[in-house]
């Protein structure tokens, strides 16, 4: 086995004081391959703005601005990621939700009606 040592030791990066980091679990236990491009990105984001409970209130017009991201696609993303478990919305608030949380336990409210969710694909659309 190869020794892992630190290419810059000098800037061995370390988990800021303001709270912001990925679970490994995220690519361990495969929740990464279940998003788009698109999905992941917006993950990213969400991870690196949100508090230590995870919450963010951007809103959707500053995070399109922020990752040149168009609406439809935003909308997109935030429904796949709502379903795969990555993240709860109720506007205007984000929750990351940790990853050994099963997907069933998600507290009520936090996924959209499927009429809601074919408003959104439609709107996505035009």
């Amino acid at each position: 086995m190869i020794p892992k040592q630190p290419i810059y030791p000098e800037r061995v990066r370390k988990v800021p004081r303001q709270f912001s980091w990925i679970d490994h679990r995220l690519v361990r236990e495969r929740h990464i391959e279940q998003c788009s491009h698109a999905g992941a990105a917006f993950y990213l984001f969400l991870v690196t703005v949100a508090d230590a409970k995870g919450l963010s209130y951007y809103s959707d017009a500053s995070i399109e601005r922020r990752m040149n991201m168009e609406k439809g696609v935003l909308e997109n993303a935030r429904l796949e990621l709502c379903r795969i478990g990555l993240i709860a919305y109720r506007c205007p608030i984000y929750q990351v939700l940790p990853l050994d949380t099963p997907v069933a336990k998600r507290p009520s409210g936090s996924l959209s009606s499927l009429s809601q969710i074919f408003k959104q694909i439609a709107e996505g659309a035009s």
